[in-house]
This record gives structure tokens, sequence and C-alpha cells, in this order.
């Protein structure tokens, strides 16, 4: 049941990060995904690595159903799968690499070995994917990370010059509210002197 759920779960092929730290960890990534996913499938991934100024790939890292094997003796006890487990159906090949040089900087290649099993037959592809890996001696800001926290400020900004507006606009509603107001309590003093007035001048007339 484990591995049926694995194999139709949910896949996105996400592109590798390609930038690592020397002396720290880095993940390799690698993704295929399964077009027909009701289908049965197996799949073996092989792993090449080319260093700068070098012509030919070297054949580094294996996995099939007997487990991972490293193929090169830069890499021994430096590679560590970080893929699909708990089953032969393989979508995610990634691998990770510890302790990272500068001699690892380079061209990536992951190879697929992918066998699609049919009611009637099986069907064999190769997929391949290709990571540019550069090393650098510390972590720099992605671009990103630089347009996000762009975005960040603006965003602030842009909410206090709407809340200077809305406080402005607040202001100038009160203050006509309270004009008005005072207009209408004048009136209505005037209008309570000029009836006490008259009231007042009634009187008299019917004194005399």
């Amino acid at each position: 049941m484990m591995d049926l759920y694995q194999c139709r779960g949910a896949c996105a092929e996400v592109d590798s990060d390609t930038e690592a730290v020397a002396g720290m960890g880095f993940k390799l990534g690698c993704i295929s995904c399964k077009k027909r996913t009701e289908v049965e499938a197996s799949a073996t991934v092989d792993w090449y690595f080319r260093s700068k100024g070098e012509a030919d790939f070297v054949h580094i890292y294996t996995y099939n159903e007997d487990g991972a094997t490293i193929e090169s003796d830069h890499f021994i006890d430096r590679l560590d799968w970080n893929g699909s487990k708990r089953s032969n159906d393989i979508q995610d090949a990634s691998i990770y690499l510890l302790n990272v040089t500068f001699n690892d900087s380079g061209t990536y290649r992951c190879f697929f070995n992918r066998i699609l099993f049919y009611d009637n037959y099986e069907y064999s592809t190769v997929i391949s994917k290709m990571v540019q890996l550069t090393v650098v001696p510390k972590a720099t800001r992605g671009t990103a990370s630089i347009v996000s926290e762009v975005m960040m400020y603006v965003s602030i900004i842009g909410l206090q010059v709407w809340l200077l507006i809305e406080m402005i606009y607040c202001y100038r509603k009160i203050s006509a509210a309270g004009e008005e107001a005072l207009r209408e309590a004048a009136n209505a003093e005037y209008l309570a002197i000029a009836s006490e007035s008259k009231d007042n001048c009634a009187g008299v007339q019917v004194g005399e």
C-alpha cells in the first residue's frame, strides 16, 4: 500500500539549485515525473560529472534495486541518496553532496533509465537532466531574495501612503462635520434668541 501511494503521489519537476557553499552540504536535484501515473514502472539512476575545464563526463553514482554505489573516488563517502524511497518507481533522483569543495564545480547529469509495464509489452525510456553547479566561498543573496525584499518594502511604503491618505480624508470629513455642527448650533441659537425677542416684544405690546 505504501509503494502504491508513492507511485501515484503528486510530482513536480522543480529545477535544482545551482550555487553551493564550500564546506557545506548541497542537494543536487533531479526529478522526472512519470506522465501516466496509472502505469507501473521501475527505474534506475546514473549520475555523471564533468569538472570545469574537462571535456568528458565521469560516472560518479548509481542507484538501482540493489541500492546505491559511488562510482568515483573523488566522491567516496560524500554522496547520499536523497530521492524516492521504498519504491522502484523512481521519480525523484536527487542526491546530497557532503562537504562541498571548489573542485566540485562543474556540470552534473542524471539519467533515468525507466521501464513502463503495459499489459502486453514493456517500454524503455531514458530521461536526462542537467545541473550546472557553482561553488562559492560563502552564501550570496539570490535574485529572488532581493526581489522579494524590494517588494516587501514597496508594499510597506504603499500601505503607509494609503494610511496617510485615509487619515487626511477622515480628518477632513470630521473637520467638515464639526464645522457643520457649529453652524447648526449657531443657527439654532440665533433662532432661539430671535424667538425670545419676538415673545418679549409681544409681551410689551400687550402690557401697553
